[in-house]
């Protein structure tokens, strides 16, 4: 064999798994089409973050108009844009050379599996004792008259200038995120949903907050309608639903979903099997078993690309990237268990929720307790004047935190603070022998939930 492993893909779903062997002493490759890091590092969580950071402060500003603040700050896109392209280009001169000196051997083009043990990549065979897929997945797109004029988030996070009018079909995450932004600059945003509200998997309560925000900043939201077509016009594009609605703007983002990078990669003749999820047909992803292994045992396959209902995120593909490198390492290890995963979306402000949810909480009044706290309205003094913030502290009948739910600009801050304490049973009395900084958010959050938690 040419190699150990044989990765297919650069991204976090198989970088940090070929870094822990590599350290390990096998000899490792990773096979990449386009550029070093897949999608989350160049078009994606990076790309989204470095944009996102001017209007999070802009947003916090506006909380504190009614106190006499006012500021007159106006959004540079261009100037930011710049940065972003400047910053992400960076990460291609330092990390294949990184990788690099870790020994492991980049392979740039396409990998297609010949057969249980051999990639070909242009012509050329490599060999290895295991394979694993992450190849990731791309943005869907509704197969519909004009889908070619619609744009994914890919080319939204790479706009020389923000559209005057973006019509969003989808009001999921990546929508409602993107929406935030360019309702913040003053832009006008038109959103066709099917569903009867945004971000299903969400708090209700929290989204409605969202929704009423975004109408007051101008957006217009269109629910349960089925986009039918998109056209060109002489002043833009149109819009148009199966019920006779229509919108024009100058783009029209499709924010529908995200299809699992599988085509040809020839694992077909291999037996290995990709399920349908989602709307379209195409929109599947591979099985595996428990140790992430398809139906051959020495290929593998982690991140966005695998069948799942785990959450597709960044860090859960980070997660099964090293759980793969041990499971290679000591083939009768354990079957990969995930911890509690919090979700956070990056709308202004963040919605986010980890382990047992409100709803699930309601359902079952006789195994949850749920505590829901007006945060802003409570703790002005430490909150940055947020007034709209709420926290949701979800106990079983024991009084262990089993979940929680927050909107708020600090909402990914307190999940990953509470989330340790879900994953580790941590009580009252674990939390009164630590110190926090003073005052903080942080340490309100402590001081608010060791009372309601089982003493010992």
């Amino acid at each position: 064999m040419n190699y150990d492993v044989i990765f297919i893909g650069s991204g976090h779903a198989n970088n940090h798994g070929a870094g822990l062997l590599a350290a390990a002493g096998k000899k490792v490759a990773m096979i990449e089409a386009d550029k070093f890091g897949g999608v989350c590092t160049n078009y994606g969580c990076d790309a989204k973050i470095l944009l996102d950071g001017p209007f999070e402060y802009l947003d916090g500003l506006n909380n504190y108009q009614d106190l006499g603040l006012k500021a007159d700050v106006q959004i540079d896109w261009a100037a930011m844009m710049a940065h972003k392209r400047k910053t992400l280009a960076g990460f291609q001169e330092v990390f294949p050379p990184r990788f690099k000196n870790l020994g492991i051997d980049i392979i740039n083009g396409r990998g297609t599996i010949v057969d249980t043990h051999t990639v070909s990549v242009g012509g050329q065979h490599y060999t290895a004792d295991y394979i694993v897929i992450g190849t990731g997945a791309r943005n869907a797109k509704l197969n519909i008259p004009g889908k070619e004029f619609t744009q994914g988030s890919t080319e939204f996070l790479d706009l020389d200038a923000l559209p005057e009018h973006m019509i969003v079909i989808g009001a999921g995450i990546i929508g409602m995120e993107f929406a935030s932004m360019a309702l913040l600059a003053g832009k006008k945003v038109t959103f066709f949903e099917y569903a009867e509200r945004p971000l299903l998997a969400y708090p209700e309560k929290y989204v409605q907050k969202i929704v009423a925000k975004f109408e007051a900043q101008g957006a217009v939201f269109h629910f349960g309608q089925a986009v039918s077509q998109v056209e060109k016009t002489d002043n833009g594009f149109r819009v148009a639903t199966a019920d006779g609605l229509s919108a024009t703007g100058d783009f029209v983002l499709d924010a529908t979903g995200r299809i699992a990078n599988i085509e040809n990669l020839g694992f077909e003749n291999l037996g290995i099997e990709a399920s349908s999820r989602g709307i379209e047909a195409s929109s599947r992803g591979i099985k595996v078993d428990n140790h992430m292994r398809t139906a051959v045992p020495n290929i593998y396959a982690s991140g966005d690309v695998v069948d799942k209902t785990i959450p597709k995120l960044t860090p859960t593909a980070e997660f099964e990237s090293n759980y793969i490198a041990r499971d290679i390492l000591n083939s009768d290890g354990a079957a990969i268990t995930y911890p509690v995963i919090p979700n956070l979306v990056f709308t202004l402000p963040r919605i986010g929720q980890v382990g047992v949810t409100i709803d699930e909480a309601k359902a079952h009044p006789d195994q949850y307790k749920l505590v829901e706290i007006p945060w802003g309205e409570r703790r002005d003094w430490v909150n940055n004047h947020e007034l709209d913030a709420e926290l949701a502290l979800i106990f079983d009948k024991e009084d262990y935190l089993v979940g929680a739910a927050a909107i708020s600009s600090q909402a990914g801050t307190w999940l990953d603070w509470l989330t340790p304490i879900i994953e580790k049973k941590m009580t009252a009395q674990d939390l009164n022998s630590m110190i926090m900084s003073f005052p903080t958010q942080t340490y309100m959050l402590w001081s608010t939930l060791t009372p309601l938690l089982r003493a010992q």
